[in-house]
């Protein structure tokens, strides 16, 4: 798959012919076998530091088709509301599954520099560690609020200030609904410190569900639709409290919305 496939429109759905009838019988075998392929290939190259932007683009977009092929649909919307900014910023996202790690480099990357603020277990992760920690991340803990907060802080002003865009994931854990009182506002005071700006991202990507006893391993589900909207960009004005409440509220809508789609 080319990265050119989802890279300059503002919305990628997914056609209905790429899927298989023999695979998405059983989905759940047939995807894990693709993916470590090409999670393996490109921990190879990562391992060795010849693991380029576009390697990641390249790598994510085949997990995208991997999916697609046991019957999974994307709807992606929404693109140019970071497309045609002019200066890196901050996205803001829900959490919800392993999907959105895997995948979300081929979406932004193509378009512009990226990277994650991620929990420090997936740069020790078997294999794809040498993965995550090609793409430069942002480490923290999730044991010591404060120190964490200072990583954030000053990794992420730095690696704005040079360019890369920056995706948090202020829940502390996956989980299919939102909760308010647990999606604190760090996305919000990086996006005002920095002086960029802050774009929502609301995804639903439970189709790859949470395994037992390995949480990263769980069911596919290809009845259950994947989405990922983006939304305008914002300035941060003031304590940033209004904006991380349109945030919460975007996301919010868009998962109920899309919950009903599937009632």
């Amino acid at each position: 798959m080319s990265s050119s496939v989802i890279s300059y429109e503002d919305s990628y759905v997914t056609n209905p012919a790429k899927s298989s009838e023999i695979f998405h019988i059983l989905p759940t075998p047939y995807f894990y076998l693709r993916m470590l392929g090409t999670v393996f290939r490109s921990a190879r190259k990562a391992k060795k530091k010849q693991f380029t932007g576009e390697d990641w683009v390249d790598s994510s977009l085949s997990i995208l088709k991997h999916l697609e092929k046991v019957d999974c649909r994307f709807f992606v919307n929404g693109k140019k509301n970071f497309i045609d900014l002019k200066e890196p910023c901050v996205f803001v996202a829900n959490h919800m599954s392993t999907l959105e790690t895997f995948v979300l480099g081929g979406i932004i990357r193509p378009h512009r520099k990226v990277t994650f603020v991620i929990k420090d277990s997936l740069v020790r992760y078997p294999v794809f560690k040498h993965v995550m920690i090609s793409r430069q991340p942002i480490v923290v803990t999730r044991k010591t609020p404060k120190q964490d907060f200072k990583t954030v802080m000053e990794q992420g002003q730095e690696k704005l200030s040079q360019g890369t865009s920056i995706v948090v994931f202020p829940q502390t854990s996956r989980t299919t609904k939102l909760d308010p009182e647990k999606f604190n506002s760090i996305g919000v005071k990086l996006a005002r410190k920095a002086g960029v700006p802050l774009i929502p991202l609301a995804l639903k990507t439970d189709a790859w569900s949470t395994g037992w006893p390995l949480k990263d391993f769980g069911r596919i589900r290809p009845k259950r639709f994947i989405h990922f909207c983006f939304g305008q960009p914002m300035k941060v004005e003031g304590n940033g409290k209004e904006e991380h409440q349109q945030v919460v509220d975007f996301i919010q809508d868009k998962l109920e919305k899309w919950k009903k789609l599937e009632e």
